[in-house]
């Protein structure tokens, strides 16, 4: 089992990018060679418990499964919580990364820390890493379709937009975005074969408003076929992937999905039955492309072998 990434950060600037999201700037004790290589890469932010001045963590070692038993042993009133964020930006030969948060109220540890935090303030900080969320293959999948979809709603936003800033340039994309009003839409500098719909909820609850899956399903397609990314809230996420396969024909591989969060629910929260078949199917696909992964590599240790002895 492969090493799992694990550094202390510390804040040293925020920056208010709109009413609703912040961008907190960090640097890192050490930092793995492969953050901020490739866009939507996600990372384990360990927040401290109240009256720590940063979080209790595990050292480091080379296997991700002791370490996790060991962040599990920590006593509950002293394990930090654990969330997902997205690298917005690694500022190039250095350990410094910026990650933006969304401030929704005051309700989960991460917005509480967001909204309270200041330069000094520390967080740990866990992967990237495969074994737990692995980045998109950009490359591979837009050549092998037509073009690029996007739906995500706010939370998204951070890997949508470093999806868009890594396309080449020559790609057609559409984006759909759902946000809270006008005063959270920011300028992605996208390319121009990109379209970024805004979806404005004006009032409505997150999780609530159908906005994203209403626009997403009148929406008139590129022509050709699509690779298609979703990530969000994951009602919402699940309802535009069954639309994907069933309303638009879209091979269940050509799409990558996540549900980054559950309406009226926590990350602590238990899993629902939803979520338990969606885990079951990922398991499937990802021990199906596995098999083919190890085929594909077995014969073609044979064809060497058959072209060294006929040689």
């Amino acid at each position: 089992m492969a090493a799992l990434p694990v550094s202390f950060i510390q804040v040293t600037d925020i920056t208010r990018v709109t009413p609703r999201m912040v961008r907190v700037t960090f640097d890192a004790d050490r930092i793995d060679d492969s953050v901020g290589r490739t866009p939507d890469q996600q990372v384990k932010l360990c927040f401290p418990r109240p009256g720590q001045h940063r979080p209790v963590l595990p050292e480091q070692n080379d296997d991700a499964t002791s370490w996790y038993q060991a962040f599990l042993a920590i006593p509950e009133s002293e394990r930090p919580w654990m969330r997902s964020f997205t690298i917005r930006r690694r500022l190039p030969g250095t350990n410094t990364v910026e990650i933006d948060f969304v401030l929704h109220g005051d309700s989960g540890p991460a917005t509480r820390w967001a909204g309270s935090a200041g330069p000094g303030s520390r967080l740990g900080m866990v992967g990237p890493s495969s074994l737990y969320s692995a980045p998109v293959a950009l490359t591979e999948s837009i050549a092998d379709s037509d073009w690029l979809l996007l739906a995500g709603d706010e939370t998204a936003l951070p890997a949508i937009a470093t999806l868009l800033e890594a396309l080449p340039e020559r790609s057609r994309a559409l984006a759909f975005i759902e946000v809270a009003d006008a005063a959270e839409r920011q300028d992605l500098g996208v390319a121009a074969n990109t379209t970024v719909n805004w979806l404005y909820r004006d009032g409505t609850s997150a999780g609530r408003s159908g906005r994203l899956v209403d626009a997403v399903r009148e929406a008139e397609f590129l022509p050709g076929r699509p690779f298609a990314w979703l990530a969000g809230e994951s009602g919402a996420v699940r309802a535009l992937r069954r639309h994907l396969v069933d309303d638009r024909g879209l091979d269940k591989r050509s799409i990558e999905f996540s549900g980054y969060w559950r309406f009226k629910l926590t990350q602590d929260d238990a899993p629902t039955a939803e979520d338990m078949a969606e885990a079951q199917e990922r398991l499937a696909e990802f021990q199906a492309a596995a098999a083919a992964a190890t085929a594909s590599a077995t014969a073609a240790t044979a064809t060497d072998d058959r072209q060294v002895r006929q040689g």
